[in-house]
């Protein structure tokens, strides 16, 4: 089945896409936001393949460090965020069951399920602390807006119609009635020194 083009995507799957990139650049808030919006359905879709509740949650922290990791690797044009997420999950899920095989234990028939994976967070909710509280999601936000501040206008404007709205540089250049060179500018500068300045405010926190 040929992949669903980007313009009709759900509004989700384009703030997962935007999210993800921002996670690819070390932005620890939008990572804790991307583990809000899919924690749910991804802890449902390895509790399919390893109905073991206490290990499926210990897959599901390694799927977000994996996450954390390979963000950006991801290509919005290789298919959907929470496509990407999900085979990431199912994978995970399957190398815990074939861990546990190593023991005395009877693997669920889960496992040879092929069918589309649904979102069930409603049968599993949101479980409890994970990577995103790990991060320390509520300082990571604070430091960001901080960041944020000290950007020009026009930055402020570019990145987030280009990575909140997930809008192209065309896009944005057609909303803020900009050249577009202009805009490619303004956001190539401002992930540089929106990225300088999250580094440098870890280097202090580190001291």
């Amino acid at each position: 089945m040929a992949p669903i083009p980007e313009d009709e995507w759900s509004q989700r799957s384009r703030l997962l896409a935007a999210l993800l990139a921002r996670v690819g650049l070390g932005d620890r808030a939008a990572f804790a936001e991307v583990y809000r919006l899919s924690a749910a359905h991804l802890l449902g879709v390895v509790l399919r393949i390893q109905p073991v509740r206490a290990q499926a949650e210990e897959v599901l922290q390694e799927i977000y460090l994996q996450v954390w990791r390979a963000a950006a690797g991801y290509q919005a044009a290789q298919g959907q965020p929470l496509t990407w997420l999900t085979s990431i999950a199912r994978h995970r899920a399957i190398d815990s069951v074939r861990r546990q095989r190593a023991r005395p234990q009877t693997v669920a028939p889960a496992l040879a399920d092929d069918e589309q994976d649904q979102d069930v967070s409603e049968k599993y909710p949101d479980p409890g602390p994970g990577p995103a509280e790990l991060w320390q999601r509520a300082m990571a936000a604070r430091l960001l807006q901080q960041c944020l501040g000290g950007l020009s206008s026009e930055q402020q404007q570019s990145l987030a119609l280009a990575y909140y709205q997930g809008l192209s540089h065309s896009e944005v250049a057609e909303q803020l009635k900009a050249p577009l060179g202009s805009v490619k500018s303004w956001v190539r500068r401002g992930l540089q020194a929106l990225r300088a300045c999250l580094e440098r405010a870890g280097g202090e926190q580190a001291l």
